[in-house]
């Protein structure tokens, strides 16, 4: 077996609170450096693309590390890790907007920022939507949901107007998938 290209040989947690962990790694190179790696730990995610006849459903929230309310795709996590993730899709895309999908189709699985986060989040096409009433999380407070044509959804990330990464990243993989 082939030795790793990078070893943890030291591992301790710095900080943590109930939606995150922040580890310090100290870790040897392949070539034999040494280093030290931060690593954040949270709950992986959900991300709902919730799009019928070309119309998606976004929500705007106020997003206090950037201070500016921004709209995005709706995504969430539990502090339960061990959650389904399509339990969690469901459950995210009623509370945030009241829709309930008559079915959700798995996207895909990916990483939020790997470069310093284990988190990764899963990704799904929520159609045949019905509406109830939203369950916001006093998290949540002032989310705002409203439902745009798909045309201009694009022009407002081409505008710079949607700057989320993950919302961007799910629109493209639904177009690489011909899913819209």
């Amino acid at each position: 077996m082939a030795k790793p290209e990078i070893e943890t040989t030291a591992s301790a947690i710095v900080y943590r609170n109930r939606w995150m962990t922040v580890r310090e790694d100290a870790i040897v190179r392949a070539d034999g450096r040494t280093g030290t790696y931060g690593v954040v730990e949270k709950p992986d995610f959900a991300v709902i693309a919730a799009i019928e006849h070309r119309m998606v459903h976004l929500v705007e929230q106020y997003r206090y590390p950037v201070h500016g309310r921004f709209w995005e795709l709706p995504q969430g996590s539990w502090e339960d890790a061990t959650v389904d993730p399509l339990t969690l899709a469901q459950a995210e895309l009623r509370e945030e907007t009241g829709l309930v999908a008559a079915s959700m189709q798995h996207i895909g699985r990916l990483y939020l920022a790997y470069g310093y986060s284990s988190q990764a989040y899963d990704v799904f096409l929520a159609t045949r939507l019905s509406t109830t009433e939203r369950q916001l999380d006093v998290e949540e407070h002032g989310l705002i949901t409203r439902v745009f044509p798909l045309a201009e959804v694009e022009a407002m990330i081409r505008a710079g107007t949607i700057v989320d990464a993950t919302t961007v990243a799910v629109l493209g993989l639904l177009r690489l998938h011909r899913l819209i």
